[in-house]
């Protein structure tokens, strides 16, 4: 009965509405592995399924945004971050006349290969591996490969791309390094992103007592405002006007997603001082120790001994460095503090 009444294909001609600078599902350019159609779902609102009932999404949720091991309930975690990035870049793209199913996927799969302990674990491995550890790099290995035991998510090169090349550098939004995503609903994930984590991360180190409200930049205050709320806001409407030639409503040569000058600078005045103040700062010193020395324990400990490895982890790599990387990524900060003292490291 579901394949009379061809839903998928109505989702797919109301597509046909979106900007002609959005990324049809019809259009897509495939997956790595050719599969029938679903009779209900675009290949977009397929992959965003798939990615939600993965099992490194479910473990987004005992891993740590910045502050790690925090007492408190109501600090940002990987997976409410991610969430909130989703939030964001689907009322972006819904106004600027985008693929939603595509921006949703993206963004909630941007974040699945993060490390325990946050950018810090990431650091680790990095240090420790030689192939080196970029979390963006682990997040489309896991969508590849590191799911259903080996066989992967087998997401849409959209989706793929977009997870890929979502990562930024410390340095000013749209610089010479900020570098290019396939598709405009990847451009959006990737400053969505910024937007969420500036935000949230004020009010968690204004919650850990680390800044208060009065120690932002008033330069930033100024143009933005000095309230969660507030800043979201000023950012997200910049971003829909600035952007506003994607939509397909007037005639724009090369459209981009951007922000204004004035909001671009405030934006970027903001993400400095959180790196000076909070990400950078030694403040957190000891509990950032602690979670050094579990990774690297971890990884010591694996690469002696791949025989405790566990088993599904000999088909992601024949090298035991990689298998350890793969397998040590993919815990929880509470699970990688636990295993580090069961293994009496």
């Amino acid at each position: 009965m579901i394949n009379r009444l061809n839903i998928r294909q109505n989702f797919e001609e109301k597509e046909a509405g979106l900007s002609p600078h959005a990324i049809k599902s019809t259009l897509s350019r495939g997956r790595l592995r050719d599969e029938s159609p679903c009779p209900i779902r675009t290949v977009f609102q397929r992959d965003r399924d798939r990615i939600i009932h993965s099992k490194a999404f479910r473990r987004l949720k005992h891993k740590t945004q910045v502050f790690t091991t925090p007492l408190g309930d109501h600090y940002a975690t990987r997976l409410t971050h991610t969430l909130e990035v989703s939030q964001l870049a689907r009322t972006i793209a819904r106004a600027l006349n985008l693929n939603e199913d595509l921006t949703e996927a993206i963004s909630l799969g941007h974040d699945l290969g993060h490390t325990p302990f946050g950018h810090i674990g990431e650091d680790v491995l990095n240090e420790l591996y030689k192939g080196g550890f970029r979390h963006n790099e682990q997040s489309l290995r896991v969508v590849d490969l590191l799911e259903n035991n080996g066989r992967g998510l087998n997401l849409t090169w959209e989706v793929r791309d977009g997870i890929l090349n979502h990562s930024k550098p410390e340095d000013n939004m749209f610089g010479k390094d900020w570098g290019k995503v396939g598709t405009l609903e990847g451009e959006v994930c990737k400053i969505s992103d910024i937007i969420a984590y500036v935000n949230h991360d004020i009010g968690d180190a204004i919650r850990a007592d680390i800044l208060t409200d009065g120690d932002l930049p008033l330069s930033a205050v100024r143009v933005l405002g000095n309230t969660h709320g507030e800043r979201i806001n000023a950012m997200v409407c910049d971003i829909i006007e600035s952007s506003w030639g994607v939509t397909g409503y007037e005639t724009t040569i090369n459209p981009s997603i951007k922000m204004s000058p004035p909001i671009l600078e405030a934006t970027n005045t903001l993400r400095q001082f959180l790196f000076d103040r909070v990400y950078n700062v030694q403040s957190a010193k000891r509990e950032a120790d602690k979670a050094r020395e579990v990774v690297r324990k971890l990884y010591k400990f694996f690469t002696k001994n791949p025989d405790k490895l566990p088993s599904e982890y000999s088909v992601f790599g024949d090298k035991v460095e990689r298998r350890a990387v793969d397998y040590i990524a993919g815990m929880t900060d509470q699970y990688a503090v636990r295993l580090a003292e069961e293994l009496s490291l």
